[in-house]
């Protein structure tokens, strides 16, 4: 994720306009590496969220409200000791130095506090938000450390120590320029002198930029980001210059950032404090604007936080769905074979009743018969065993067909089931990837333990499975009430209880997905305006297995057209008569 300088930048900006001037009133740490400030300004209240979590970093305001430990932590109470009640002064964003402006993944938070002998003073709290070095320091006016919420010794790290009394400094970031102070001759030759791709040499050479904010540069310049740095022309280095210094200036000096996430088939992939002209000409991305740079950090963290706790949730369950479907898949493979090999079997039926009509020509010993094919009336040979007899040789042909015939008749119902049995498991496999809840994963355990894909619980456990989860409610630009199920069990229930009738229903067509009912209220068809079939549709192909496709068929009919698959899973049902639109996968908001 590009959680770079112009992140925090940009974060720094919603801090000064309404943390300035504030006071902290309230200090919790619900987590070890976890501190929430409450900062009243104004009669507004705001909260502060500071995370130094090695795999979540950030520094935002937040609505979102925990519960404090019994026991304080020591660093929480030399936090209330020492800016509890404090004003905050300013907001910093410093260079290497701590001297000036800059574009450190750091955020210092200036406060002014009275101490025991009710003398005004100054404290600084430092927020590092650097991946796994991240921290949270709190030192003097004169730099030394009072404490931190990760002390770090000597004998952990060589570059820095992080203790008490030691002096407070930024680790130092490899000689690389505060993008403050470049100016286009410093540029370009810092960047001209890099024998490394351009977007590398971007990075790596200046403060603050993210490989995402790089490869923006290089695509607002059209340089080449994979070209050799020391191979541009001053052409190029002029084109990535201005690129460089428009979003800079834009971003941190004219005060306009403008937060944006990108979504990647519709799941969060990265984010960013300015629009992203990269992925404007590809379609599997879309670019969201939010109004603060808290806003955007907030949805994407919980959107991924969300989808990655509910895959690691449901890894048990893809794990017996996937050595399942490679199981199933084998054996179909395997009865295919056997049903391709009994296509010639009506052959065996013809030389057994050839050989009864015309063996009486045989003298014995012979190796073939040659005669005429009644059923074509074309001469055929038909092969023989020297050691057999006429009827001998006919009772083997037809013993042949025989166990063809019945290998064929039970491969043929063994396939069906074998099919369903994959199509089921298919079905699921998509029901794991729409699963949002631990009611929905619940509602998937119930179905395997039922269709005994899973072990079968008892007691509390059974009992636990019952819990229901609800499938999804939509309503449409016109008001219509649309249901998708998010699993097999819902799709039952959406189609045939919530349903009526005359409701419409839609499923993408031919592959795994929900069951999609639109409540009509008995209205005809010719009634119901088009874009309700595009909505509509569009949710059957976004909860489907197609849903990363750009274009989805979907087929859509009334709900009395649907019939049950006899001993079939639930939720799989037949349809005759449909009609067919072809949609891209689109989402809702839910009521």
């Amino acid at each position: 994720m590009a959680y770079d300088g112009l992140v925090v930048s940009a974060t720094v900006k919603e801090f000064r306009e309404t943390l300035i001037g504030g006071k902290i009133s309230k200090i919790t740490q619900p987590e070890k590496d976890e501190i929430d400030l409450t900062i009243r300004n104004q009669k507004d209240n705001y909260r502060l969220k500071i995370s130094v979590n090695p795999s979540l970093p950030l520094c935002i305001l937040t609505e979102e409200k925990k519960l404090s430990p019994m026991a304080v932590p020591t660093f929480c109470m030399a936090l209330r000791k020492h800016i509890g009640n404090g004003a905050i002064l300013n907001v910093i964003q410093p260079d290497q130095t701590l001297d000036k402006d800059g574009l450190e993944r750091v955020i210092i938070f200036e406060i002014e506090h009275l101490d025991e002998m009710g003398d005004l003073g100054k404290r600084y709290l430092s927020v590092e938000l650097m991946g796994k070095y991240s921290n949270l320091i709190l030192f003097r006016e004169d730099r030394t450390i009072i404490d931190s919420v990760k002390r770090i010794s000597v004998s952990q790290s060589s570059v820095r120590e992080v203790l008490p009394n030691r002096p407070y400094f930024i680790p130092d970031s490899g000689d690389k320029k505060n993008p403050l102070e470049l100016d286009k001759e410093t540029f370009a030759a810092l960047i001209k002198n890099t024998p490394e791709p351009a977007f590398k040499a971007l990075f790596h050479g200046i403060t603050g930029l993210s490989p995402l904010t790089a490869s923006e540069i290089c695509h607002v310049s059209r340089v080449d980001p994979d070209l050799s740095a020391n191979c541009l022309d001053p052409d190029a280095l002029e084109r990535l210059y201005n690129a460089f210094y428009s979003i800079i200036r834009e971003t941190v000096s004219l005060s306009k950032p403008d937060p944006v996430i990108i979504y990647k088939d519709g799941v969060p992939s990265d984010f960013s404090a300015f629009n992203l002209s990269i992925y404007a000409e590809d379609t599997k991305y879309e670019v969201r604007h939010f109004s603060s740079m808290s806003e955007v950090i907030t949805q994407f963290y919980s959107e991924k936080d969300k989808s990655s706790r509910m895959r690691q949730r449901s890894t048990d369950l893809r794990k017996v769905v996937n050595t399942l479907m490679e199981r199933t898949s084998k054996k179909l493979n395997i009865q295919e074979k056997q049903l391709k090999d009994t296509e010639g079997m009506d052959k065996f039926r013809v030389y057994g009743e050839l050989l009864h009509t015309y063996g009486y020509s045989l003298a014995g010993c012979e190796d073939h018969l040659t005669c005429e094919n009644f059923y074509t009336n074309e001469e055929i040979t038909i092969p023989l065993k020297k050691d057999l007899t006429a009827s001998e040789n006919a009772k083997h042909y037809l013993e042949k067909y025989d166990k063809l015939k019945r290998t064929k008749e039970n491969v043929t119902v063994q396939l069906r089931e074998t099919r369903l049995e994959l199509e089921h498991l298919e079905s699921i496999q998509t029901s794991l990837d729409i699963a949002e809840s631990e009611e929905d994963l619940q509602d998937i355990r119930r179905e395997m333990s039922d269709y005994g894909f899973i072990h079968k619980v008892q007691g509390k456990e059974k009992a636990k499975l019952q819990r229901k989860s609800k499938p999804y409610h939509f309503v449409s630009e016109d008001g219509y009430e649309i249901f998708v199920g998010k699993n097999n069990y819902q799709n039952e229930d959406v189609t045939f209880k919530i349903g009526d009738g005359g409701d419409l229903w839609f499923h993408a067509k031919n592959v795994a997905g929900s069951h999609v009912i639109v409540k009509t209220g008995g209205q005809n068809m010719e009634e119901i305006p088009d874009r309700l079939f595009i909505e509509a549709a569009g949710l059957a192909a976004y909860y489907s297995s197609h849903r990363n496709d750009q274009k989805v068929e979907v087929d859509y009919t009334i709900r009395k057209n649907l019939k049950k698959v006899p001993n079939a899973a639930p939720g799989f049902v037949i349809y005759h008569q449909n009609w067919s639109v072809t949609v891209e996968p689109n989402n809702m908001t839910e009521h």
